[in-house]
């Protein structure tokens, strides 16, 4: 079997109202699989759907060929979970939290003692492994919920926005991380709401809306279906104090956008809007600095898709994996 999880016809009802409308998709052995979309999509009912924590109303779901609903055991055991909200005990070393979970998990003493010294030296806490986990930066207690996750040796990872928080170094920590357990192998499930991250690690990303999946591919591909989405991005010397409404009037620009001291002027033809820069230069005297034609971004994709910028959903969100919502408790 190629496939790691399979989703099909998930679908999800709260009495009358339809969180996820069938949901089908698969995830093959081995990818980085990005799941996306606004709050309120429909992303966290899927998931929990995926890993258990929720019956579907209709359709099931696979995890390495086990049903989650008939064989929760065997599919359960071959998943790990890292919420966005720690769940480590931090009144307890790491060396204790990698232990306790592999109890739960119901490996042999001599198993799991030598299963928390690999992952602790492989995530470089073999030297900490004695100190509670409370006197950890974030960066670190999200390295200890990882080697939590794989104690049980998973093949199917959930990742819930785990670069969420952490300062430059600690992100590219996590996504190199991230990047080196896939070559082994592992199969990774990836929630983010950073789209940069999801465009530089997955192989593919899926876009959910409105408890439907509107889109599925490559993050470059997704690019390629929108071309019709450029921009011509330009500094000026010194900018004018109506800058935005006047070049808004080149005949083929369709919006201005200021991005700190850039414009970017949305467009169908970048060729003649950079022919309308310069008349528009030599007629007023704003002398342009830098040029640069953009193709699509990814977040341009997102935003056509769903209609919302993911920005704001940051502040709104919370960690998909991590609580559980009341509906979902019954």
């Amino acid at each position: 079997m190629d496939n790691a999880i399979d989703a099909v016809n998930l679908t999800k009802y709260y009495d009358d109202f339809l969180a996820v409308d069938h949901v089908s998709f698969d995830i093959k052995k081995g990818e980085i699989f990005g799941f996306l979309g606004p709050n309120g999509a429909g992303k966290t009912t899927t998931i929990r759907m995926l890993t258990g924590v929720s019956r579907p109303t209709e359709g099931k779901a696979l995890i390495m060929g086990y049903d989650i609903v008939s064989q929760s055991v065997e599919a359960k055991s071959l998943m790990g979970i890292v919420p966005d909200i720690s769940n480590t005990y931090d009144e307890i070393s790491a060396w204790d939290n990698i232990i306790f979970t592999a109890r739960l998990y119901g490996i042999s003493k001599a198993n799991r003692e030598k299963r928390a010294e690999d992952l602790l030296k492989r995530f470089n806490l073999y030297d900490r492994r004695n100190d509670k986990v409370k006197e950890f930066s974030r960066g670190m207690k999200r390295r200890v919920c990882i080697a939590m996750a794989l104690v049980n040796d998973s093949k199917v990872l959930f990742l819930d926005e785990p670069t969420s928080g952490l300062d430059v170094e600690g992100v590219r920590e996590i996504r190199s991380m991230i990047r080196e357990l896939n070559k082994e192998g592992l199969t990774i499930f990836l929630t983010t709401h950073n789209l940069e991250e999801a465009n530089q690690i997955c192989d593919r990303v899926t876009i959910i809306n409105r408890g439907k999946i509107v889109a599925i591919n490559t993050p470059e591909r997704l690019r390629q279906t929108m071309r019709s989405v450029q921009s011509v991005e330009v500094a000026f010397k010194e900018a004018s104090r109506n800058m935005v409404q006047e070049l808004e009037q080149l005949t083929s620009v369709s919006s201005v956008e200021k991005r700190g001291d850039k414009y970017q002027l949305l467009t169908d033809d970048p060729p003649t809007v950079l022919r309308e820069i310069w008349n528009y230069a030599e007629r007023t005297g704003c002398i342009p600095i830098s040029i640069n034609t953009l193709g699509p971004s990814f977040e341009d994709v997102f935003v056509k898709l769903t209609g919302k910028e993911m920005e704001e959903e940051v502040h709104r969100g919370k960690g998909m994996m991590g609580g559980m919502d009341r509906r979902e408790r019954s």
